[in-house]
């Protein structure tokens, strides 16, 4: 099963991954390790029954290798790094006249670092928050949290964690609309989208208190029916089977994933527009 084409592999993905520089150098084709990560990424099968065997023509690593590679990789931030490189040089058949920001609950089966039981889902969950462009391409993710806090829980400061994002794949944030639904129609949101000159186009939480805006806040019914991307944007990354279900106990190798997977819809989308 090809996730990606070798040739996208070896030129968009591999430049921007650290190599040792201790040790013996490795025999294993680096495409073919990162065919084996990117299975693992579409399947959601366990690490321990990754079939490495089909994978490796040459030389072949264990499992284990292969996790310790992408380990590897996720400790030193490359995976982030591969996906914001990427995003800076092909920002321009991204879609920014609007971005939509939302936020996803994942069932989290082992437990580990961000998960909390969340009563909606009935279950331990794992919540995101993402930003996506006008055509439903995610950009940025933020870090998770456990499941059981509100939309609310960090939401000023995880907002500004995506805004930094954008900025460091070259995207500048000043001027853009931002589509959110009523739970993100807080006092905190909206100052930070006002210190950076962005226009919230967030529907009225009625139902909000001490965090309820001005009855004359900017509204835009049109501009907002654009937020239905974010949903697809949902629905491609639940075809990443081990973004459907979360089995990794660590939070960064979780986030590592996420970062790989845009990387692969991103690469996909582009495909016949990129140069070798």
């Amino acid at each position: 099963m090809e996730v990606l084409p070798k040739a996208i592999i070896r030129t968009w993905i591999l430049p921007h991954l650290t190599q040792s520089r201790i040790g013996r150098p490795s025999r294993v084709d680096p495409v073919e390790l990162l065919e084996a990560v990117l299975y693992k990424l579409k399947t959601g099968c366990q690490w321990r029954y990754l079939p490495v065997k089909q994978f490796f023509t040459g030389a072949t690593l264990s499992w284990q290798g292969v996790y310790a590679r992408f380990n590897t990789w996720r400790k030193d931030g490359s995976w982030q790094t591969v996906w914001l490189s990427v995003l800076r040089r092909n920002k321009h058949w991204l879609d920014c006249s609007c971005v939509q920001l939302d936020g996803s609950h994942t069932p989290a089966k082992n437990g580990g670092a961000a998960v909390g039981c969340q009563g909606r889902k009935k279950a331990r969950t794992t919540t995101a928050l993402f930003l996506a462009d006008n055509q439903g391409q995610p950009l940025a993710c933020a870090t998770p949290q456990a499941g059981n806090h509100h939309d609310r829980f960090r939401l000023a400061a995880l907002f500004e964690e995506l805004c930094v994002l954008l900025e460091a794949a070259g995207i500048a944030v000043a001027g853009l609309f931002l589509n959110a639904d009523s739970a993100f129609d807080t006092i905190e949101l909206r100052q930070v989208c006002a210190a950076r000159a962005i226009e919230a186009n967030i529907a009225r939480n009625r139902r909000a208190t001490a965090w309820q805006t001005d009855d004359d806040t900017f509204f835009d019914p049109e501009l907002y029916r654009r937020r239905a991307v974010i949903e697809h944007a949902n629905a491609w990354l639940d075809s990443f089977k081990t973004l459907l279900v979360r089995y990794e106990t660590g939070v960064g190798n979780w986030l590592a994933f996420h970062w790989l997977a845009f990387l692969v819809l991103f690469l996909r989308k582009i495909n016949a527009k990129l140069t070798f």
